[in-house]
């Protein structure tokens, strides 16, 4: 590295490391990211105007990541607000509290339906299917809605992406950058997900039921989304709209599921047919129980809910913004300025640990998953998995054997942290679904996903 990528380096990690201290001491961290920002871009360009005005260009650069996920999470708690208000929601979920009787069966149940969709159509539309039909019944259960957002979190953005078993986008990365056959990768992740997502879910849970005796979590008997930008008020419906309501919405949604598996739909697809059915949803029943004011009252709560989501996403976007630099958006917001050579700050950060680590079976594991981590901290998961994959491929190339493996624990770590379980901004959809603290909910997962991933990287150890 020359010593201009050095001073950059250096920075990003400076700023990072202060980031997390604040994150732990409970502070807020906008100032901070805000400041790191702009060193960055006076250290990599020498122009105090770019890097004043790289501030409002990575603000934009992050909005635009995150709309898609704003936009959808605004409309869904729209809908349960209009739901909530006409009563659907109670005589939605009425059938479904004699499944689940308890906290416990809703944490595992909740969990076990968000992993099986997220297979087969990744996690964020699968948490606005889940958040909007089950979240009532877990409350109802007496789960506090941070343990949803956790169920819904773990099971999707941890262990049902980690793997990626069914649309194959992540192993497929891994497995090209490792110069290995897909299918090696999802034999070897098998176990591996399997021991990381039993550890983690089941630390996680005990943490919950831990709090829930001491009183720590609030009492899930309150309103989904304690929100001041909504106006609660009851709007009466006959009985037989009431009901025919509670069971349009969720065979709308079911329908959504059929059309995801007939047209193929993924990813951002399947999350614009969900969003689009939501507001359906929510322009039937606004014109339903408000009759001739029907046309004020859907743009009323169209308002509410984009207050929502940007007062939620407000405090992420400056964070999100900053660890954003660390990848392809520096180029995007301060042009072609990284020396030659560089591949994005955080994955030159992973190549320097990987090149300054002695290689056996021990450390080799312990690299591949710090440097998934590393690159993890994005908030993509994606973005870093293919170095995960070389890097899995030099190891066993200086091992003699164990690439699949390799691969696989490294594709776990990146994943797991930010695709993600411990970056605030890649665990937004759970967290606003259910009305917590998307900072709060970072927090809780912390230490089971870093338990869980320290005990699978030392599995993959002796499966080397």
């Amino acid at each position: 590295m020359g010593i201009e990528l050095l001073w950059i380096h250096g920075v990003y990690v400076l700023f990072v490391i202060g980031i997390i201290l604040v994150m732990v001491l409970r502070k807020d961290t906008s100032l901070i990211s805000i400041v790191g920002i702009a060193i960055l871009g006076f250290v990599a360009t020498g122009s105090v105007t770019t890097a004043v005005g790289g501030i409002f260009g990575s603000f934009i650069y992050a909005i635009t990541e995150l709309l898609p996920t704003i936009l959808v999470i605004c409309i869904i708690v729209a809908m349960s607000h209009v739901l909530t208000d006409t009563g659907v929601n109670e005589t939605m979920i009425r059938p479904m509290t004699h499944l689940v009787r308890n906290p416990t069966l809703a944490y595992w149940v909740i969990g076990i339906v968000m992993m099986v969709i997220s297979w087969f159509f990744w996690p964020s539309p699968a948490v606005a299917l889940i958040g909007a039909v089950m979240l009532p019944v877990a409350l109802r259960a007496g789960l506090p809605a941070m343990g949803v957002a956790v169920s819904m979190n773990l099971f999707g953005h941890g262990i049902a992406l980690s793997g990626d078993f069914i649309i194959q986008g992540a192993p497929t990365l891994t497995s090209k950058a490792a110069g290995i056959p897909v299918s090696d990768v999802i034999t070897a992740s098998v176990p591996l997900v399997f021991i990381m997502g039993v550890v983690t879910t089941a630390i996680a849970f005990w943490y919950l039921k831990k709090d829930m005796k001491l009183g720590v979590l609030a009492s899930p008997k309150e309103t989904v989304v304690s929100d001041d930008v909504f106006t609660s008020v009851r709007v009466p419906l006959s009985d037989g709209v009431r009901r025919t309501l509670a069971g349009l919405v969720p065979v709308l949604f079911i329908l959504d599921v059929v059309a995801m598996f007939a047209f193929d739909l993924r990813g951002g697809d399947a999350t614009a047919l969900v969003g689009g059915t939501a507001l359906l949803i929510l322009i039937i029943a606004t014109m339903l129980a408000h009759k001739q004011s029907g046309l004020e009252q859907v743009t009323t709560h169209l308002i509410q809910g984009f207050q929502f989501g940007f007062k939620v996403f407000g405090p992420v976007i400056p964070i999100a913004a900053f660890f954003y630099m660390g990848d392809s958006g520096f180029i995007k917001v301060f042009g072609e300025v990284l020396p030659q050579g560089s591949h994005g700050i955080v994955n030159d950060l992973g190549v320097a640990l990987a090149h300054t680590i002695p290689i056996n079976k021990e450390v080799s594991a312990l690299t591949v998953s710090a440097v998934g981590v590393i690159t993890g901290l994005d908030g993509s998961g994606f973005s870093g998995i293919t170095l995960a994959g070389s890097l899995a491929q030099l190891f066993a190339t200086a091992l003699g054997a164990g690439a699949a493996t390799l691969t696989a624990l490294g594709q776990i770590a990146a994943i797991w942290v930010g695709g993600g379980t411990i970056i605030p901004w890649a665990l937004i959809p759970a967290a606003a679904i259910c009305g917590v603290d998307p900072f709060e909910l970072a927090r809780r997962n912390l230490y089971p996903v870093a338990i869980g991933l320290l005990v699978t990287t030392i599995v993959a150890m002796f499966l080397l």
